[in-house]
């Protein structure tokens, strides 16, 4: 089933493991979950020798203990979880595991946008049908709160800050009140919650201002502050792992060299550094600099070598991925590059040769090309 999917959810992806979970899983269950609060931190943060289970359970998601723990804990409660970091910081994918751990649902979500109405979380209507039969219940499209609301079920939220201030309005009451009223009808007119239901939403903290929440949705939140990743050896468990992924969802054999990892890596970090120490926006690259763009890089690294290479990844790919990936304005992001390539890859490269002479090359291309 999974090969008919471009992508697959958690819940399907990893449907066998979390099979094997439940059937082994005697602790205690909140409402309606599938699993307990403890197996659903083991799904995603993998399991560990004490654990005493016959199979190795994977980690999925490269983070703080303690983050994953509060935001069970606030699902428990029937609170809503608001996830809130930096872009790239692995709140969609946490969100999507819990989830999916929780209920086997993950795609019950709604995208926040500045065109996201309040049909868009709570329903809209079927006008063929309203004009044929009239305003019912079976007229009505509900949304994927809704439907969460009525099976009990997580619904998930993204870029909650994104969304206008009346749409935000509206998750109020059912947050709080946990129904949903349905003015239009004269009976079967609320939509109750059923045990079980709670909102996942996340928000970028660098949308801070665009469309900050009220002081009543935020109660209505627990925050979980997800920060950016600083360890290189977690970054690089994150890259690896997503990279992987990549490779087998491709049918792609090719190995990711350990020296091409550290430069990316070594990379993405000199560049924050600088960003870090800018003066002035106009001195930083426009992307964030995220995990997730340095598995962007990768990736389009990887797919040009599979295609257009000989299928093995070289720096010199590497390199014109990443100038490509980073390079969105011009001139200014050019000539953030086109510093730090003479400023930092060159010497590095005379001091320490290697594949960062096939990087240095591969950068200065790349920026004459797109100059």
């Amino acid at each position: 089933m999974t090969n008919e999917m471009l992508r697959a959810p958690a819940e399907v992806k990893y449907a066998e493991e979390l099979d094997w979970l439940e059937s082994v899983d005697d602790g205690p269950k909140p409402f309606s979950w599938r699993l307990s609060p403890r197996m659903v931190r083991l799904f995603v943060l993998g399991s560990e020798r004490s654990d005493g289970l016959e199979r190795e359970i994977p980690q999925k998601w490269f983070g703080d203990r303690s983050f994953v723990e509060r935001s069970i804990v606030t699902l428990a409660s029937d609170r809503g979880l608001l996830l809130i970091g930096d872009p790239g910081t692995g709140k969609s994918w946490l969100a999507e595991l819990l989830s999916a751990a929780i209920c086997r649902n993950s795609t019950l979500g709604v995208q926040g946008t500045a065109g996201t109405t309040e049909d868009h979380i709570k329903y809209s209507w079927n006008v063929s049908m309203v004009i044929a039969k009239g305003q019912s219940r079976e007229s009505m499209i509900p949304s994927p709160i809704m439907t969460a609301m009525e099976q009990g079920v997580i619904g998930r939220f993204e870029e909650l800050t994104r969304s206008t201030s009346d749409v935000q309005d509206a998750l109020i009451s059912i947050l709080s009140e946990k129904y949903m009223s349905i003015p239009e009808l004269d009976t079967d007119n609320i939509v109750f919650a059923r045990p079980g239901f709670s909102i996942i939403a996340t928000a970028n903290s660098r949308d801070r201002g665009v469309n900050d929440l009220s002081s009543a949705l935020k109660r209505r939140f627990n925050f979980v502050r997800i920060p950016v990743v600083t360890s290189k050896a977690s970054e690089a468990e994150i890259v690896r792992f997503r990279t992987e992924e990549l490779l087998r969802r491709h049918r792609i054999e090719l190995d990711l060299p350990p020296t091409l990892l550290d430069i990316l890596l070594q990379s993405f970090a000199d560049l924050r550094a600088a960003a870090a120490s800018a003066g002035s926006e106009d001195e930083k690259l426009e992307s964030a600099l995220s995990t997730a763009e340095q598995i962007g890089v990768l990736e389009n690294a990887i797919l040009h070598s599979n295609f257009f290479g000989d299928r093995t990844l070289r720096a010199q790919t590497l390199a014109g991925a990443l100038v490509g990936s980073l390079a969105r304005r011009a001139p200014e992001d050019l000539a953030i590059l086109n510093k730090y390539w003479h400023g930092v890859v060159e010497p590095r490269s005379q001091r320490e040769g290697g594949e960062w002479t096939a990087f240095l090359e591969g950068g200065r291309q790349a920026i004459s090309t797109l100059s």
